[in-house]
């Protein structure tokens, strides 16, 4: 499937198609981090409901702490 991932056309596997899905593939799922879906922030849990779509544009903001 192809999807635009912080605005770069991404090839994932098929067995990535929900939000948690793609975040277990980058290795992000214990991560803290906002996932937008096509323009529209995504609360946490409904990500392993929201299905991806071939050519959906996903944005994944991820906090680091420092100081």
């Amino acid at each position: 499937m192809d999807l635009i991932i912080n605005g770069e056309k991404m090839n994932i596997p098929d067995t990535a198609k929900t939000v948690s899905g793609l975040l277990n593939y980058f290795q992000l799922s214990d991560k803290v981090l906002i996932v937008e879906l096509n323009e529209a922030i995504l609360e946490k849990n409904t990500h392993e409901n929201t299905l991806l779509s071939d050519g959906d544009r996903i944005e994944i903001v991820h906090f680091v702490g420092g100081g």
